[in-house]
């Protein structure tokens, strides 16, 4: 029988000795690696607190304790043992667990997660729920030192230390994001990390003057809040002090005996306390130790080798993107890439290389990030901001107000538009339509295809005015790829199938789809059309609107969600040209959508190729 196995409940790990705990830590990340390698998911974060987990799990007892942890992604050995050990080989799986909290999956998810910096508020508003309840539970934020990258972090620090609550801040500090930590605040903790002064010079000057007979006591207090010169150079943890919370670290993240004794403390101390814990990502899996941004993120691997289990294929749009933008980096010197900790994810690797003084990795700071390439672009540079569409959602303001309001030539690039897959409704970019289209001079276009990628990247750095360009998490099609870009006619959309009884509007790579549908009506004996809308705002009025009256019926293809997308933008060209006589059917996303393959998620909501088609033969009175 193995040790996990005993644990039926969270507060099981209280009862276990050290040796015990060390033989659990070894059997959670035997777990974590077998199951990552056949699902993928989120490796590296999730074995660097594993005894940090254990630890938790001894000090308090969730759900009455609220533990809140920040993004999420670091929380399998916590599912494992808060509950969820029998349901975790479906990790991620559509049906199954998801790879973050989620408060419908356990009462020990205090608080859903998925983006960064949020877990300090949140804890901070279980706090004083709970002193107004009168009640004495524990209010608990574990944030990773990438998200005190954010600015929403210290918007917390700063009220939780002027309240005063009694609240308990994590940190989990090992050294890296999505990318490398970038920035002030990763300076800053490295120089905790390696005062080893810190804990030792506050207890021993703290016992020396209480040992000074008479005025010993009078001299600690004194010194405790005297802000002397000593007190900053002993006490690097001044900063978080000085924000109005007790700083106890750096501890070992992998020493569950020191953590033990440091959490208890951080229990009976008044007031907000930050513990500064430092971990490694990977911790106990060696290719994942020697390449933890490689392991953020991962789908199967050999186990034994670290190695993707992944076909080869054609590039992925993210490599394309990626790769075009090095060849237009060289030919314009005034082109700059920006991007918020997502270097890796969004193809800037190369670019970054190849010129570094033209690269801005911001940290998680999407907000500044967006306002960043502002104040470059209304310089005269050529700014483009790299992020997922999902984060975008953060910077919506800045967008709207610091750049577009302003007309400041910038490019934004939308990397995981439309459905993401297994790391679900946090993180599908299903909003971003919606977002975008409703700016009066921001362009907003997708390609079909990878080659129509290069040249709507290139057709971006034309226009005199805010774009934004998305593009899915997939492979390509496998299209040849142009060796010269074109820039093609802003607002021009691309009839590529010409068909009498309905028309197939289509809006990124699910275009294709549409294709594919076209062919299968066809052998059905009805004339579909296909075309390639290109661009929304501006949108070729007059191409959709001679199709649509040819027709009469108008089918929607969007890899979005319904409201105020593809759809509703073609009903508003309809109406506004009292088009009442033409018949249209939307396909997208009415709710969140859920974790899952993206084909089948796609197939369930009538996406592919068969669901088009019954759509279609619905519009024109024919039996699916």
């Amino acid at each position: 029988m193995t040790i996990l196995s005993s644990i039926k409940y969270p507060g099981d790990v209280r009862a276990l000795s050290h040796e015990d705990l060390a033989a659990l830590a070894g059997e959670l990340r035997e777990e974590i690696i077998a199951v990552t390698a056949k699902n993928g998911g989120h490796l590296a974060s999730s074995l660097g607190v594993v005894e940090l987990t254990i630890a938790l799990l001894r000090a308090f007892a969730p759900p009455a304790d609220k533990i809140v942890w920040d993004v999420g992604h670091q929380t399998y050995a916590w599912k494992i043992l808060t509950g969820r050990r029998e349901r975790f080989a479906t990790l991620r799986r559509h049906g199954g667990i998801s790879g973050f909290p989620r408060r419908d999956e356990s009462p020990c998810d205090s608080f859903g997660t998925g983006h960064s910096s949020t877990s300090i508020s949140a804890a901070l508003g279980f706090a004083k729920a709970r002193d107004i309840r009168g009640m004495s539970n524990s209010a608990v934020a574990v944030i990773g030192d990438g998200s005190m990258s954010a600015g929403m972090a210290y918007e917390a620090l700063n009220h939780a230390g002027s309240l005063k609550t009694n609240l308990i801040v994590v940190l989990n500090d090992n050294e890296m994001f999505i990318s490398k930590n970038v920035g002030a605040m990763s300076k800053y903790l490295n120089r905790l990390r390696t005062t080893s002064a810190y804990t030792r010079g506050k207890r021993d000057i703290e016992a020396f003057l209480r040992g000074i007979p008479f005025i010993g006591s009078g001299l600690s207090n004194a010194a405790r809040k005297a802000k002397n010169t000593l007190k900053y150079i002993l006490l690097p943890g001044v900063l978080f002090e000085e924000m109005g919370f007790t700083y106890i670290g750096p501890i070992d993240g992998h020493d569950i005996a020191a953590l033990d004794d440091v959490l208890e403390r951080a229990k009976k101390q008044p007031g907000p306390v930050l513990v500064h814990v430092v971990t490694r990502k990977g911790m106990g899996y060696a290719p994942a130790m020697q390449k933890p941004d490689v392991f953020h993120g991962v789908g199967p691997y050999d186990r034994a080798t670290g190695l993707p289990l992944k076909k080869e294929g054609p590039p992925t749009y993210t490599e394309v993107f990626g790769q075009t933008l090095c060849r237009l980096g060289q030919d314009d010197q005034d082109i700059v890439a920006v991007t918020a900790a997502m270097g890796n994810g969004t193809g800037l690797n190369q670019f970054a290389l190849m010129y570094p003084r033209r690269f801005y990795d911001v940290g998680i700071a999407e907000q500044h990030a967006v306002t960043l390439a502002a104040g470059l672009a209304l310089e005269g540079f050529k700014p483009i901001v790299s992020m997922y569409s999902t984060f975008y959602q953060r910077a919506y303001d800045q967008v709207l107000h610091d750049v577009c309001l302003q007309n400041a030539n910038v490019v934004f690039a939308v990397d995981r538009a439309g459905l993401v897959g297994e790391d679900g409704p946090t993180h599908h970019g299903v909003f971003d339509i919606a977002m975008f289209r409703v700016i009066p001079n921001l362009t907003l276009m997708a390609p079909k295809d990878e080659n129509e990628l290069q040249h709507m990247l290139r057709t971006a750095f034309t226009l005199p005015n805010p774009v934004a360009l998305r593009y899915p998490r997939a492979a390509g099609r496998g299209v040849k790829l142009d060796e010269n870009y074109e820039t093609l006619p802003a607002g021009r959309a691309e009839l590529l199938r010409r068909g009498d009884d309905v028309v197939l509007i289509g809006f990124g790579p699910i275009v294709y789809s549409c294709l594919e549908a076209a062919e299968e009506l066809a052998a059905r004996g009805v004339a579909a059309g296909v075309l390639n809308l290109r661009f929304l705002n501006p949108t070729d009025r007059e191409t959709v609107l001679a199709e649509a009256r040819r027709t009469r019926r108008v089918v929607t293809v969007e890899d979005h969600m319904l409201a105020g997308g593809v759809g509703s933008a073609i009903l508003e060209i309809l109406a506004d040209a009292g088009a009442t006589d033409v018949r249209v059917s939307r396909l997208g996303y009415t709710d969140y959508v859920e974790h899952g393959p993206i084909a089948f998620l796609q197939e369930k909501n009538c996406l592919n190729a068969d669901g088009i088609v019954r759509a279609a033969l619905a519009l024109c009175g024919e039996k699916p």
